[in-house]
């Protein structure tokens, strides 16, 4: 509550200081705070059964919504491929956690068959990036089962996350060779480099208000450039360094390591703990190279699943937690 309570706060003052509309990020915020409490009382209640819920409703919004469907927004540059590959990623790590947390060889069988299917659906709707992060989510889940310790996991979470938007911060900043720069701004298009690049310019005009919420667009040639601007840099990162300063990205940093801290300290099985992390990381990289976070959506999706991995179910086994803390002890409460 204090990091949510933070980010919002921050935001008001930004906006405040350079007439900004902070209304996208408190949504954002509201979005996640909701999804959480929800995954926390889904994952009380029905472990298995809530899980599956929240996957299931993860793959309709995805076929549903026009938005997060293939379609010709797909076509351009700058689509909703992340989001909806965001979304089915999201998904797909619910249906492992309930596959985890499954007490019955057939309701076991049942889980890993939904999020199996959920990755050929991505595969079905054209979202080449959504297969490839379900893939990615399944891995992880069965690797992570062959674990005894969720450190390690989590660290290479950090890690991963830590390395990706690394990469994008030094493309936005030439800092990276001539040769794989090429490479990858042919595969992210010029067009999302020249965004990262007009946010990283104001950021570092900028550093420590930033230029206010909503008012990248009105800012960058790029955006203002596009045949259908949108007004956003594509990076969740880098919009918050170009909006909110220097503070709003420590914030942001500390509201992904506070879900690990809390995985880290969750009742949960490991398996479960390390799969939730599998799916927010990608969640995280996909938000860092997209704008995957613009959408409500995937937002209540993302507190949804830190929820679920980070609930005390009513009938728990005295398992040890990390450091050999029992599990029922109060102090592995998030």
């Amino acid at each position: 509550m204090v990091v949510l309570g933070a980010c919002a706060a921050w935001s008001l003052i930004t906006a405040g200081a350079h007439e900004g509309r902070p209304e996208g990020v408190l949504l954002a915020i509201l979005a996640v705070a909701a999804g959480y409490a929800a995954g926390r009382i889904g994952g009380v209640l029905a472990p298995v059964g809530a899980p599956c819920a929240a996957a299931v409703a993860g793959l309709v919004l995805t076929v549903a919504v026009p938005h997060l469907a293939p379609g010709p927004r797909f076509a351009a540059p700058l689509g909703q491929a992340g989001a909806t590959a965001a979304l089915l990623a999201l998904s797909a790590g619910a249906a492992c956690c309930a596959g985890w947390t499954a007490g019955s060889a057939g309701a076991r069988t049942a889980s890993v068959a939904l999020a199996v299917g959920i990755t050929a659906a991505a595969a079905v709707v054209g979202s080449v990036a959504g297969f490839v992060a379900c893939a990615a989510v399944l891995l992880c889940s069965l690797a992570a089962g062959r674990l005894r310790g969720r450190g390690p996991g989590l660290v290479g979470a950090a890690v991963a996350v830590t390395s990706v938007t690394g990469l994008a911060w030094a493309l936005a900043g030439d800092a990276v060779p001539e040769g794989p720069a090429d490479a990858l701004a042919g595969q992210l298009t010029g067009h999302r480099v020249e965004l990262w690049r007009d946010a990283l310019r104001l950021a570092r005009d900028h550093p420590a208000l930033g230029v206010g919420p909503g008012r990248f667009g009105e800012l960058s040639a790029a955006a203002t450039g596009t045949p259908v601007p949108d007004g956003r840099p594509h990076s969740a990162p880098l919009q918050i360094a170009a909006e909110q300063g220097v503070v709003g990205v420590v914030l942001l940093a500390a509201g992904f390591c506070w879900v690990l801290y809390a995985l880290w300290r969750s009742p949960r099985p490991t398996p479960v703990v390390l799969t939730a992390a599998a799916a927010l990381t990608v969640l995280a990289a996909v938000a860092t190279l997209g704008n995957a976070l613009g959408f409500t959506a995937v937002s209540a999706g993302a507190g949804v699943l830190a929820g679920l991995a980070t609930a005390r179910p009513l009938a728990e086994e005295p398992a040890a937690a990390p450091g050999g803390v029992p599990a029922w002890d109060d102090r592995l409460t998030p």
